[in-house]
C-alpha cells in the first residue's frame, strides 16, 4: 500500500505521541524546576493526556491540508464505544459497594491461604482479580485490582524497581487474564464474532494457559515484594458495611454495562442511573473517580483517532509474516499500538489461517503489559497507581523493564504449551 503525504504525517504524529509517553516522567521533573510554566508541563506529563493531545494536533494539521469538513467526517467515522465503555466501567467498578464486596471476598480467601495475610492479599490481587476480568471485563478488573493493591504493593517506601515489576505483572496478567471468555478482553472482543470464537473455545485454546502464566507471574511478584509486604498491616474490612440491596443494585448496573458494552446509548444510560443512585446514597460511596475515568477515556479516544490512520503500514506488516514471525511481531507491535487495534486489522484479512489467528491474538495479549498504550485498561491502572511512584508519574522505560519477565512467561505459555 503506497502511503500518501497525509498518511506519513499521521504516522509521524503517532510516533511523536509514543515518544511523548516515554518522556512523560521527564516533563514532570521539568515542571518542578520551572514554576512559571509548571501548569503546561504538569498537563503534558499526564500519560492519559498524551494521545488525546496529539490527536487534536493531528486533526489541526489535517484541517489545514484537507479542510475542516473532511476532518469532522473522519472523526465522526471512528467508533468510540470502547473509550466510553472503559469510562463507564471504571466509574461503576470503583464505587465503594463493589470494591468493598470484592475486598471482603479477597480478605476471606487470604485467610484460607497458607501465607501471611498481606502476601495472600497481594497474590490474590495480582492473580485472582485479573482472572476475574474474564467475567467482569478487563477494565473493571484493572480498576478493582489497582484500588486493592495500591496501599499494599505500591507504597512510597517500596523501591521503584520492585514496584515496576509489580505493575508489569499486573498489566500483563490483566491482558492475558481476560482470555478465559470471548467478550472480556478488547483484542478478543474485536475478532470473536468475525472468527466465531466462543467462550468454550477461548477456555480450551487460551484460558488454561493464561491461568498458569497469571499464577506464576503473581507468585514471582509476591516473592520479590515479600520483605516489604510483611510490614503491611492486614487490611481491615470495610469500616461501614454497605447494605446488601445497594451492593446488589451496583452489581446489577455493572452487569448491565458489561452486557450492553457494544451499545453506548444503553450503557451510558445505565451510568447516568448509577450516578443518580450514587448521589442519592452518598453515605455509602467514596468520591467517584470521574476525573481519572474521563482522562482514560480521552486517552483511548485519542488512540482511536490516531490509530485509524496507521492501517496503511500495520495491515501489510501483519499480512506478510509467517506464524512465528506473526507471534513475535504482534507481541512487539502491541507495545506501540493498542492490541485491540492490532487484532482488528488482522480480522480484516480474508486470507488469514486458523493458526495465524491464534498466533496474532496470542502475541497481542502477551504483549499487553509492555506499555501504557498496549492494552485498553492500562491507562486506568496507571491513573490509579501513579501516586505511588516518584514524581507521581509512571516511567515508560520503567514499565517496559518491569513487564519483560511476565511478558516472557506469558509468551512461553502461549507458545510452548
Amino acid at each position: 500500500m503506497q502511503p500518501t503525504v497525509l498518511d506519513l504525517i499521521a504516522t509521524g504524529v503517532f510516533a511523536l505521541a509514543i515518544l511523548h509517553t516515554f518522556a512523560a516522567k521527564q516533563l514532570e521533573r521539568v515542571a518542578s524546576r520551572s514554576p512559571r510554566h509548571a501548569g503546561i508541563f504538569h498537563l503534558l506529563s499526564e500519560v492519559e493526556v498524551v494521545f488525546g493531545f496529539w490527536a487534536i494536533v493531528l486533526m489541526a494539521v489535517l484541517a489545514v491540508f484537507q479542510g475542516a469538513d473532511e476532518v469532522v467526517t473522519y472523526v465522526e467515522s471512528r467508533n468510540y464505544s470502547e473509550p466510553l465503555f472503559v469510562f463507564a466501567i471504571m466509574v461503576v467498578a470503583a464505587s465503594r459497594p463493589i470494591v468493598s464486596a470484592v475486598a471482603n471476598v479477597i480478605d476471606t480467601l487470604s485467610r484460607w491461604l497458607p501465607l501471611p495475610i498481606a502476601l495472600a492479599q497481594a497474590w490474590l490481587g495480582l492473580a485472582a482479580v485479573p482472572l476475574l476480568g474474564s467475567l467482569i471485563t478487563e477494565p473493571a478488573a484493572m480498576t478493582i485490582a489497582a484500588l486493592l493493591l495500591a496501599p499494599i504493593a505500591f507504597r512510597r517506601d517500596i523501591p521503584e524497581p520492585r514496584k515496576y515489576l509489580a505493575i508489569g505483572v499486573l498489566f500483563v496478567n490483566i491482558s492475558i487474564g481476560g482470555t478465559l471468555s470471548s467478550y472480556a478482553a478488547p483484542p478478543i472482543l474485536m475478532v470473536a464474532e468475525t472468527w466465531g470464537w466462543t467462550t468454550s473455545f477461548m477456555l480450551a485454546t487460551f484460558g488454561w494457559k493464561a491461568a498458569l502464566a497469571v499464577a506464576l507471574n503473581a507468585t514471582i511478584a509476591v516473592v520479590v515484594l515479600r520483605r516489604h509486604l510483611s510490614r503491611v498491616q492486614p487490611r481491615e474490612r470495610a469500616i461501614e458495611a454497605v447494605p446488601m440491596p445497594i451492593v446488589m443494585l451496583h452489581f446489577a448496573l455493572l452487569a448491565g454495562i458489561v452486557i450492553f458494552a457494544h451499545h453506548p446509548v444503553i450503557f451510558i444510560g445505565l451510568l447516568l442511573m448509577f450516578l443518580g443512585i450514587a448521589h442519592a446514597y452518598e453515605r455509602h460511596q467514596n468520591p467517584l473517580i470521574l476525573r481519572e475515568a474521563l482522562l482514560v477515556g480521552f486517552f483511548l479516544a485519542g488512540l482511536v483517532v490516531l490509530g485509524g490512520l496507521q492501517r496503511w503500514w500495520l495491515q501489510p506488516v501483519i499480512g506478510s509474516l509467517d506464524d512465528l514471525q506473526l507471534f513475535v511481531g504482534a507481541l512487539s507491535l502491541t507495545a506501540i499500538t493498542d492490541n485491540a487495534a492490532l487484532t482488528y486489522l488482522g480480522s480484516l484479512s480474508d486470507q488469514i489461517s486458523d493458526d495465524a489467528k491464534y498466533w496474532l491474538v496470542a502475541g497481542a495479549v502477551a504483549g499487553g503489559g509492555l506499555t501504557v498504550i498496549a492494552n485498553a485498561p492500562n491507562p486506568a491502572g496507571a491513573s490509579l497507581l501513579e501516586k505511588g511512584f516518584t514524581d507521581e508519574t509512571i516511567s515508560a522505560s520503567g514499565l517496559l523493564a518491569g513487564a519483560l519477565l511476565p511478558t516472557a512467561i506469558a509468551a512461553a505459555a502461549f507458545g510452548l504449551l
